[in-house]
């Protein structure tokens, strides 16, 4: 996997001063989309866990961690990126962890695969659903497009329903 960076703090990406991973690597091509360059499977630099971790265990101030893309849940992404969230819980356990994806929970839950199926147990809070032109709206909080919504993963799960985060 490629990196196509990474924000050591950020307070736009999710709630609270959280570290970002760009992952590189997007099937969807989303015209508007404000990370183009990433969608490339071969932009960036070689992915080092170990150096990412270090970073984050460095700041005690992050209280999680967001990951984005290009796309942290296509199929050639989806099984470092689950690893990745397992080994940061490791040494920062309470750490929140959000995820941009253009793939719906439901298109992700459909795929019916223990990888993705993995994955959603990792993740907190889901952004889901492509970046939609004509709906953008830069009012809203944390997402591009009005069609995107802001899941809580695991109440979704345990309730087999949407539950959409309060914020």
């Amino acid at each position: 996997m490629k990196m196509a960076g990474f924000y050591d703090e950020s307070i736009s990406n999710g709630l609270g001063w959280r570290a970002v991973l760009f992952v590189s690597g997007c099937p969807h091509n989303c015209p508007g989309c404000q990370n183009k360059m990433a969608q490339s499977f071969d932009y960036g630099e070689e992915f080092d866990k170990q150096k990412i971790i270090d970073k984050i265990c460095e700041n005690s101030i992050l209280k999680g961690i967001t990951i984005s893309g290009g796309e942290p849940l296509c199929k050639e992404n989806v099984k470092e990126v689950m690893d990745f969230i397992k080994d940061v819980k490791k040494v920062r356990p309470n750490f929140n962890v959000w995820c941009y994806s253009g793939y719906t929970i439901e298109e992700l839950k459909n795929r019916n695969d223990e990888i993705t199926n993995q994955a959603l147990k990792e993740i907190d809070v889901l952004v889901d659903g492509r970046f939609v032109q004509e709906k953008k709206d830069p009012t809203l909080k944390f997402r591009g497009s009005s069609n995107q919504r802001i899941l809580d993963v695991q109440k979704c799960i345990q309730e087999n329903r949407i539950v959409q985060v309060a914020l």
